[in-house]
């Protein structure tokens, strides 16, 4: 069984993993940071606070964030840029039916290929985390945007 101390860590190790293979192109080990059944979604603060369950982007299950990526390396037409993920705060926040509740701030920044950068994204993850064997995985992960204003590119995943 895992404690809440070992949880901080496994988790806090779980979004440093996470930040770094998206930073570093690494987009196939996306899906992998998920359990099988995971859910990934993207909503804005303001959808949030009037309690509207559209968001901007939702993935159900790891082979639609496989799906997204293939189509992404693929299909997808866009202007080459990357991103750098800020990961703040993280805390774990209780844990429900076996699964640890975690939240984080976050600030991504996107670097075009001609050199502009800006902060594409700020808010928060809201995660809820499975922990087997020693590993963290997430089972959801809700992205919340501070802003309701989002960019139409969202092809590398927050």
């Amino acid at each position: 069984m895992t404690d809440v101390t070992q949880a901080q860590r496994l988790i806090e190790a779980l979004n440093a993993d996470y930040a770094h293979a998206i930073d570093d192109d690494r987009l196939e080990a996306w899906p992998d940071f998920f359990t099988a059944d995971g859910r990934y979604a993207i909503t804005t603060r303001e959808n949030v606070a009037r309690g509207l369950p559209v968001g901007v982007m939702t993935c159900d299950s790891r082979g639609m964030m496989q799906d997204r990526v293939m189509s992404l390396r693929k299909a997808n037409v866009f202007e080459p840029h990357v991103y750098r993920h800020l990961v703040s705060a993280i805390r774990v926040t209780g844990q429900d039916n076996g699964f640890w509740r975690a939240e984080a701030g976050y600030a991504v920044i996107r670097t075009m290929q001609e050199g502009q950068m800006v902060i594409f994204s700020a808010g928060k993850y809201v995660d809820t985390v499975a922990i087997v064997s020693g590993a963290a995985k997430f089972k959801e992960r809700i992205v919340i945007a501070d802003s309701h204003r989002i960019d139409t590119l969202i092809v590398i995943p927050i």
